[in-house]
Protein backbone atom coordinates (compact mmCIF):
# COMPACT_ATOMS: atom_id res chain seq x y z
CA UNK A 1 0.00 0.00 0.00
CA UNK A 2 1.70 3.22 -1.01
CA UNK A 3 0.68 7.01 -1.11
CA UNK A 4 -2.87 8.18 -0.07
CA UNK A 5 -4.09 10.47 -2.56
CA UNK A 6 -6.15 13.35 -2.17
CA UNK A 7 -8.58 12.30 -5.12
CA UNK A 8 -9.41 9.03 -6.90
CA UNK A 9 -10.75 9.04 -9.56
CA UNK A 10 -12.88 5.83 -11.71
CA UNK A 11 -13.53 6.48 -15.12
CA UNK A 12 -11.65 8.45 -18.01
CA UNK A 13 -14.47 10.03 -20.28
CA UNK A 14 -15.61 13.45 -20.81
CA UNK A 15 -16.38 13.37 -16.52
CA UNK A 16 -13.34 11.73 -15.37
CA UNK A 17 -10.96 13.71 -17.43
CA UNK A 18 -12.64 16.65 -16.78
CA UNK A 19 -12.83 16.06 -12.92
CA UNK A 20 -8.85 15.34 -13.18
CA UNK A 21 -7.64 18.92 -14.72
CA UNK A 22 -9.98 20.70 -12.25
CA UNK A 23 -8.55 19.10 -9.81
CA UNK A 24 -5.25 19.14 -10.89
CA UNK A 25 -5.75 22.56 -11.30
CA UNK A 26 -6.35 22.93 -7.72
CA UNK A 27 -2.95 21.73 -6.86
CA UNK A 28 -4.57 18.42 -5.56
CA UNK A 29 -2.94 14.81 -5.82
CA UNK A 30 -4.83 12.79 -7.66
CA UNK A 31 -4.83 9.13 -9.38
CA UNK A 32 -6.91 8.67 -12.37
CA UNK A 33 -8.55 5.05 -13.04
CA UNK A 34 -9.88 3.66 -16.90
CA UNK A 35 -8.21 2.96 -20.32
CA UNK A 36 -5.14 4.43 -22.28
CA UNK A 37 -7.37 5.21 -24.98
CA UNK A 38 -9.96 7.49 -22.82
CA UNK A 39 -13.34 5.94 -23.70
CA UNK A 40 -14.14 3.25 -25.98
CA UNK A 41 -17.99 5.22 -26.32
CA UNK A 42 -16.16 8.29 -27.60
CA UNK A 43 -13.15 7.18 -29.84
CA UNK A 44 -16.32 5.17 -31.86
CA UNK A 45 -18.65 8.07 -32.25
CA UNK A 46 -18.68 8.88 -36.18
CA UNK A 47 -19.61 12.66 -35.75
CA UNK A 48 -20.06 15.05 -32.43
CA UNK A 49 -22.00 18.42 -32.97
CA UNK A 50 -23.16 19.35 -29.51
CA UNK A 51 -19.87 19.76 -27.95
CA UNK A 52 -18.88 23.64 -27.18
CA UNK A 53 -15.72 23.91 -30.14
CA UNK A 54 -16.12 20.77 -31.52
CA UNK A 55 -18.23 21.41 -33.82
CA UNK A 56 -18.02 18.21 -37.42
CA UNK A 57 -15.46 16.70 -35.34
CA UNK A 58 -15.14 13.05 -34.99
CA UNK A 59 -14.61 10.82 -31.33
CA UNK A 60 -11.45 10.22 -32.27
CA UNK A 61 -10.86 13.61 -32.68
CA UNK A 62 -12.20 14.66 -30.10
CA UNK A 63 -10.21 11.61 -27.98
CA UNK A 64 -7.06 13.13 -29.15
CA UNK A 65 -7.44 16.65 -28.30
CA UNK A 66 -8.27 15.28 -24.63
CA UNK A 67 -5.18 12.92 -25.00
CA UNK A 68 -3.37 16.49 -25.85
CA UNK A 69 -4.76 18.04 -23.23
CA UNK A 70 -3.88 15.81 -19.95
CA UNK A 71 -0.35 14.78 -21.45
CA UNK A 72 -0.03 18.88 -21.55
CA UNK A 73 -0.99 18.70 -17.58
CA UNK A 74 1.35 15.62 -16.91
CA UNK A 75 -1.72 13.40 -16.12
CA UNK A 76 -1.86 10.10 -16.11
CA UNK A 77 -4.11 7.49 -16.40
CA UNK A 78 -3.51 4.46 -14.33
CA UNK A 79 -4.79 1.23 -16.13
CA UNK A 80 -5.85 -1.15 -13.31
CA UNK A 81 -9.66 -2.03 -12.67
CA UNK A 82 -10.80 -1.35 -9.47
CA UNK A 83 -13.03 -4.31 -7.85
CA UNK A 84 -14.44 -3.05 -4.83
CA UNK A 85 -14.34 0.82 -3.13
CA UNK A 86 -14.55 0.81 1.05
CA UNK A 87 -15.63 3.71 3.29
CA UNK A 88 -13.04 3.21 5.83
CA UNK A 89 -14.24 6.42 7.83
CA UNK A 90 -12.30 9.66 7.03
CA UNK A 91 -10.51 7.78 3.36
CA UNK A 92 -11.32 5.60 0.82
CA UNK A 93 -9.61 2.28 -0.07
CA UNK A 94 -10.00 0.87 -3.53
CA UNK A 95 -9.28 -2.82 -4.13
CA UNK A 96 -7.74 -3.84 -7.56
CA UNK A 97 -6.47 -7.42 -8.17
CA UNK A 98 -2.50 -6.15 -7.27
CA UNK A 99 -3.66 -4.66 -4.46
CA UNK A 100 -4.98 -1.16 -2.80
CA UNK A 101 -4.94 2.44 -2.89
CA UNK A 102 -6.16 4.84 -0.45
CA UNK A 103 -7.55 8.25 -1.10
CA UNK A 104 -9.21 10.72 1.56
CA UNK A 105 -12.11 11.28 -1.20
CA UNK A 106 -13.44 9.21 -4.56
CA UNK A 107 -15.20 10.70 -8.53
CA UNK A 108 -16.91 7.92 -9.54
CA UNK A 109 -17.51 8.80 -13.26
CA UNK A 110 -17.23 5.34 -14.71
CA UNK A 111 -20.13 5.44 -16.87
CA UNK A 112 -23.76 3.43 -16.16
CA UNK A 113 -23.80 -0.52 -16.25
CA UNK A 114 -27.07 -1.20 -18.76
CA UNK A 115 -28.81 -4.43 -18.10
CA UNK A 116 -29.98 -6.28 -15.06
CA UNK A 117 -28.19 -8.67 -12.46
CA UNK A 118 -28.75 -12.11 -13.07
CA UNK A 119 -31.29 -13.45 -10.33
CA UNK A 120 -28.93 -14.69 -6.86
CA UNK A 121 -26.05 -12.17 -8.34
CA UNK A 122 -26.55 -9.33 -5.89
CA UNK A 123 -27.60 -12.27 -2.72
CA UNK A 124 -24.77 -14.17 -3.26
CA UNK A 125 -21.69 -11.42 -3.95
CA UNK A 126 -18.89 -12.19 -1.34
CA UNK A 127 -20.65 -16.20 -0.94
CA UNK A 128 -19.38 -17.56 -4.24
CA UNK A 129 -19.86 -14.50 -6.50
CA UNK A 130 -16.89 -12.55 -7.60
CA UNK A 131 -16.16 -9.73 -10.42
CA UNK A 132 -12.37 -10.59 -10.14
CA UNK A 133 -10.92 -14.41 -10.77
CA UNK A 134 -7.02 -13.22 -9.98
CA UNK A 135 -8.42 -11.35 -7.22
CA UNK A 136 -10.02 -14.50 -5.46
CA UNK A 137 -8.42 -17.68 -7.20
CA UNK A 138 -7.02 -18.96 -4.18
CA UNK A 139 -10.49 -19.28 -2.16
CA UNK A 140 -11.11 -22.28 -4.82
CA UNK A 141 -8.32 -24.43 -4.27
CA UNK A 142 -9.93 -28.22 -5.26
CA UNK A 143 -13.08 -26.64 -6.38
CA UNK A 144 -15.03 -25.47 -9.25
CA UNK A 145 -15.98 -22.30 -10.59
CA UNK A 146 -17.64 -20.54 -13.84
CA UNK A 147 -16.47 -17.48 -15.50
CA UNK A 148 -18.58 -15.16 -17.60
CA UNK A 149 -16.12 -13.63 -20.23
CA UNK A 150 -17.52 -10.30 -21.49
CA UNK A 151 -13.85 -9.41 -23.21
CA UNK A 152 -11.14 -11.36 -25.20
CA UNK A 153 -8.76 -9.79 -22.47
CA UNK A 154 -10.91 -11.75 -19.30
CA UNK A 155 -9.71 -15.51 -21.15
CA UNK A 156 -6.18 -14.85 -19.04
CA UNK A 157 -8.11 -14.10 -15.40
CA UNK A 158 -9.54 -17.95 -16.69
CA UNK A 159 -6.57 -19.08 -17.04
CA UNK A 160 -5.26 -17.78 -14.31
CA UNK A 161 -7.96 -19.44 -12.31
CA UNK A 162 -7.31 -22.68 -13.94
CA UNK A 163 -4.03 -22.88 -12.34
CA UNK A 164 -5.59 -22.77 -8.77
CA UNK A 165 -9.52 -24.42 -9.10
CA UNK A 166 -10.14 -28.03 -9.88
CA UNK A 167 -12.40 -27.28 -12.73
CA UNK A 168 -13.16 -23.71 -14.95
CA UNK A 169 -16.32 -23.46 -17.21
CA UNK A 170 -15.81 -20.60 -19.38
CA UNK A 171 -18.83 -18.97 -20.63
CA UNK A 172 -17.90 -16.42 -23.59
CA UNK A 173 -20.52 -13.83 -24.27
CA UNK A 174 -18.40 -12.16 -27.62
CA UNK A 175 -17.34 -13.32 -30.81
CA UNK A 176 -13.94 -13.84 -31.23
CA UNK A 177 -12.46 -16.78 -30.82
CA UNK A 178 -12.05 -18.57 -27.57
CA UNK A 179 -7.91 -19.20 -26.67
CA UNK A 180 -7.98 -20.66 -22.63
CA UNK A 181 -6.26 -23.52 -21.18
CA UNK A 182 -6.62 -26.87 -22.32
CA UNK A 183 -7.86 -27.52 -19.10
CA UNK A 184 -10.61 -25.35 -19.03
CA UNK A 185 -14.16 -26.43 -20.62
CA UNK A 186 -15.77 -23.13 -23.22
CA UNK A 187 -19.33 -23.43 -23.38
CA UNK A 188 -21.59 -21.56 -25.86
CA UNK A 189 -24.21 -20.66 -23.68
CA UNK A 190 -26.47 -18.34 -22.21
CA UNK A 191 -26.17 -17.42 -18.47
CA UNK A 192 -29.83 -17.17 -16.53
CA UNK A 193 -29.15 -17.57 -12.54
CA UNK A 194 -27.10 -17.65 -10.01
CA UNK A 195 -28.48 -20.85 -7.42
CA UNK A 196 -27.45 -21.50 -4.22
CA UNK A 197 -28.44 -20.11 -0.34
CA UNK A 198 -26.42 -19.09 1.77
CA UNK A 199 -23.31 -19.46 -0.98
CA UNK A 200 -23.34 -20.36 -5.21
CA UNK A 201 -24.25 -24.03 -6.02
CA UNK A 202 -25.10 -23.57 -9.75
CA UNK A 203 -25.21 -21.66 -12.67
CA UNK A 204 -28.23 -22.10 -14.77
CA UNK A 205 -27.62 -21.80 -18.26
CA UNK A 206 -30.05 -21.78 -21.38
CA UNK A 207 -29.14 -25.34 -22.22
CA UNK A 208 -27.72 -26.90 -18.99
CA UNK A 209 -27.32 -26.42 -15.31
CA UNK A 210 -23.68 -26.29 -14.00
CA UNK A 211 -23.06 -27.19 -10.34
CA UNK A 212 -20.22 -25.04 -9.09
CA UNK A 213 -18.94 -23.38 -5.94
CA UNK A 214 -18.19 -19.86 -7.63
CA UNK A 215 -18.85 -18.01 -10.49
CA UNK A 216 -16.64 -14.79 -11.90
CA UNK A 217 -18.65 -12.42 -13.92
CA UNK A 218 -15.89 -10.28 -15.43
CA UNK A 219 -18.44 -7.13 -16.74
CA UNK A 220 -16.37 -3.95 -17.98
CA UNK A 221 -18.12 -1.69 -15.78
CA UNK A 222 -19.41 -2.91 -11.91
CA UNK A 223 -22.72 -1.63 -11.22
CA UNK A 224 -22.29 1.35 -8.82
CA UNK A 225 -24.16 0.03 -5.55
CA UNK A 226 -21.51 -3.43 -6.02
CA UNK A 227 -18.66 -1.21 -6.98
CA UNK A 228 -19.32 0.78 -3.18
CA UNK A 229 -21.58 -0.75 -0.44
CA UNK A 230 -23.95 1.38 0.76
CA UNK A 231 -24.23 3.88 -1.87
CA UNK A 232 -27.65 5.35 -2.88
CA UNK A 233 -28.52 4.35 -6.27
CA UNK A 234 -31.92 5.33 -8.40
CA UNK A 235 -32.01 2.06 -10.77
CA UNK A 236 -29.14 2.07 -12.98
CA UNK A 237 -28.01 5.48 -11.72
CA UNK A 238 -25.92 7.26 -8.46
CA UNK A 239 -28.08 9.50 -6.99
CA UNK A 240 -26.38 12.74 -6.18
CA UNK A 241 -27.37 16.55 -5.70
CA UNK A 242 -26.36 19.91 -7.57
CA UNK A 243 -22.82 19.73 -6.10
CA UNK A 244 -22.86 15.78 -7.23
CA UNK A 245 -21.96 14.67 -4.17
CA UNK A 246 -23.41 10.92 -3.06
CA UNK A 247 -25.00 10.30 0.21
CA UNK A 248 -21.49 8.87 1.05
CA UNK A 249 -19.04 11.50 2.72
CA UNK A 250 -16.31 12.45 0.24
CA UNK A 251 -17.77 10.30 -3.01
CA UNK A 252 -18.88 12.27 -5.63
CA UNK A 253 -19.81 11.20 -8.83
CA UNK A 254 -20.57 12.37 -12.80
CA UNK A 255 -20.88 11.97 -16.23
CA UNK A 256 -23.52 8.87 -17.26
CA UNK A 257 -23.41 7.37 -13.94
CA UNK A 258 -25.87 10.03 -12.51
CA UNK A 259 -28.35 10.00 -15.55
CA UNK A 260 -29.41 11.11 -19.14
CA UNK A 261 -28.58 12.88 -20.83
CA UNK A 262 -25.80 10.98 -22.18
CA UNK A 263 -23.72 13.46 -23.41
CA UNK A 264 -19.97 14.26 -24.15
CA UNK A 265 -20.73 17.84 -22.57
CA UNK A 266 -22.84 17.58 -19.82
CA UNK A 267 -20.61 14.63 -18.73
CA UNK A 268 -17.57 16.96 -18.66
CA UNK A 269 -19.25 20.37 -17.00
CA UNK A 270 -20.49 17.55 -14.25
CA UNK A 271 -16.91 16.28 -13.45
CA UNK A 272 -15.72 20.34 -13.19
CA UNK A 273 -18.49 20.48 -10.74
CA UNK A 274 -17.47 17.17 -9.05
CA UNK A 275 -14.30 18.00 -8.85
CA UNK A 276 -15.10 21.41 -7.41
CA UNK A 277 -16.70 19.85 -4.55
CA UNK A 278 -13.99 17.56 -3.25
CA UNK A 279 -11.51 19.87 -3.54
CA UNK A 280 -14.13 21.96 -1.17
CA UNK A 281 -14.61 18.78 1.04
CA UNK A 282 -11.04 17.93 1.07
CA UNK A 283 -10.47 22.04 2.57
CA UNK A 284 -12.93 21.91 4.89
CA UNK A 285 -11.71 18.88 6.45
CA UNK A 286 -7.96 20.30 6.43
CA UNK A 287 -9.24 23.43 8.18
CA UNK A 288 -11.41 20.89 10.74
CA UNK A 289 -8.17 18.76 11.51
CA UNK A 290 -6.13 22.31 12.22
CA UNK A 291 -9.09 24.18 14.17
Amino acid sequence: MGERYDIAILGSGPAGLSAAINAKVRNKNLILFGSKELSGKLVKAHEVNNYLGFYGKSGQEMAAAFQEHIKAMDIQVTEEKITNVYAMGDYYALATKDGMYEADAIILASGVVFGKPFPGEKELLGSGVSYCATCDAMFYKGKKAAVLGYNKKDEEEADFLAQVADKVYYIPTYKEEVQVDEKIDVIEDTAVAIKGDTAVTALELKKQELPVDGVFILRESVAADQLVPGLEVDGSHVVVDRTMATNLPGCFAAGDIVGPPYQYIKAAGEGNVAALSAVSYLDKKRREKKG
